[in-house]
């Protein structure tokens, strides 16, 4: 093996340095040479040419699965863990990270699967009492260690099933003078777990800690590294957790998972739709989206209040809607909705903590603010989807059925969507709109029309 060395790598241009810097010698930045170790794989002389081969002799393992357990986090994974593969699993402090994976790790270890887990920030006996709580995890091997080289070795010569690493900033390589968590440490956690895990056939699941931003924290480098980021969003004060992929070599990207937090840990909702989808009749300001998330439609209650402002800018507060999309929608209401909001606050909520990425739910939002505005309430029972445009024309939204089954399956009576949405079948009536001025004229209830209200 070739002797390491320990260099340091700009960020930005890649110059690299025998020492540490203030600012790169090469493009002037300050801040950005990071430690990185050269000659791990060994000199010239251990280096030989390899032989390449046909992609279609590669052999592929029929078990190309492994559940976990839970329906949800198998359903963002894309139908369960790929062997070999490497996960990256991020989210706020206290969200339930380590509880989801607890229970997925007892259930691998029931089905007859070799479950490990490698914690570094609590105790033996500290994970012991959480296992008692979920119940079921008593196969489940544990290792408190930080040390990068004892880890590595251990799961190489284990080769467990699944292996979770709770969490990767804690994880430390003596040959590197920084302290656990730094840039340079997980860069290395992270590279060198990836060819255990690739050697060994162990799917491995790595926790990681996140910014004050939301964003997974550490090099950017974590997440192209990895096969699957996963991330777990949600309200310590609100018992529903949101779980979703931003990343998915072996699957789609736009899957949602939904678990409400209990006494005994984590609990996958089925049917999403019948807990964030319900509204009070009459209520103003209220309207009920129908938004796809990868395959599963979702019923969303959208909220929003309009109030006059005093400011001379006045607010536009979005919480689960994109902030520029709300601007949008209020711009194209004000020009082609005769609802004037120029000298207004508007605020828009999607109820349970749920965000909306998804053009399909534009109608609900313009009609939730709409029904502010005005101070009437939106027709009874009547679920919304449609993307809106500029010149205030609908445009139709992707996998209309699927929507319209949804609706049906939750006893939705009505169905506001764009003209040329077809329905087959089904107790929902269908209301089309080709334009928002009509959308609102037909949502609307009776005596509230939009010329009344202009």
């Amino acid at each position: 093996m070739g002797k390491v060395v320990v260099q340091f790598t700009c960020g930005e241009c890649g110059a690299t340095t025998g020492r540490w810097l203030g600012r790169c010698p090469g493009c002037g930045a300050f801040g950005t040479l990071v430690e990185e170790l050269h000659g791990r794989d060994g000199g010239a002389a251990s280096r030989r040419a390899a032989t390449p081969q046909r992609l279609g002799d590669v052999s592929v393992e029929e078990a190309a699965r492994l559940s976990t357990g839970i329906s949800e986090l198998d359903r963002v994974l894309g139908g369960g863990l790929v062997p070999a593969s490497l996960v990256l699993l991020g989210g706020e402090p206290g969200v339930g990270k380590s509880t989801l994976l607890l229970s997925a790790l007892g259930a691998v270890a029931r089905s007859g699967g070799n479950a490990l887990l490698v914690t570094g920030e609590e105790s033996e006996a500290q994970v012991r009492l959480r296992a008692e709580r979920l119940g079921g995890a008593d196969d489940v091997a544990i290792l408190a260690e930080t040390e990068l080289d004892v880890v590595c070795e251990t799961l190489a010569t284990a080769r467990p099933t699944v292996c979770v690493i709770d969490s990767v900033q804690t994880l430390h390589a003596g040959e590197l003078a920084s302290a656990p968590g730094s840039v340079a440490q997980v860069r290395e956690a992270a590279s060198r777990l990836l060819r255990v895990a690739k050697e060994n056939g162990v799917a491995t699941v790595l926790v990681g800690h996140v910014t004050k931003d939301g964003a997974v924290a550490g090099p950017r480098v974590l997440e192209h590294l990895v096969d699957c980021v996963l991330q777990f969003e949600g309200d310590q004060y609100n018992a529903h957790r949101i779980l979703r992929a931003t990343k998915n070599r072996f699957g789609s990207t736009n899957e949602l998972g939904v678990f409400e937090m209990t006494r005994d840990g984590l609990v996958g909702v089925p049917d999403p739709s019948s807990v964030f989808g319900r509204s009070e009749a009459g209520e103003i300001g209220a309207a009920v989206a129908v938004a796809l998330e990868g395959t599963r439609p979702l019923l969303l209650e959208i909220q929003a209040l309009v109030s006059r402002s005093d400011l001379a800018m006045p607010r536009r507060v979005a919480t689960g809607v994109d902030p520029k999309r709300l601007a949008m929608i209020v711009a194209v209401l004000g020009r082609h909705g005769g609802v004037p909001l120029g000298s207004a606050d508007v605020f828009v909520n999607v109820a349970g903590g749920v965000r909306i990425d998804e053009p399909g739910a534009d109608l609900a939002v313009a009609l939730a603010i709409a029904s502010a505005a005005r101070g009437a309430p939106l027709r009874e029972s009547v679920a919304a989807f449609g993307e809106l445009g500029l010149t205030g024309r609908l445009r139709p939204a992707a996998q209309a059925e699927r929507r319209l089954e949804e609706c049906v399956k939750l006893g939705v009576r009505e169905v506001l969507a764009p003209a040329g949405t077809t329905a087959r079948g089904g107790d929902a009536r269908v209301i089309r709109a080709a334009t928002l001025r009509e959308a609102l004229a037909a949502a609307l209830r009776p005596g509230t029309d939009a010329a009344e209200a202009a």
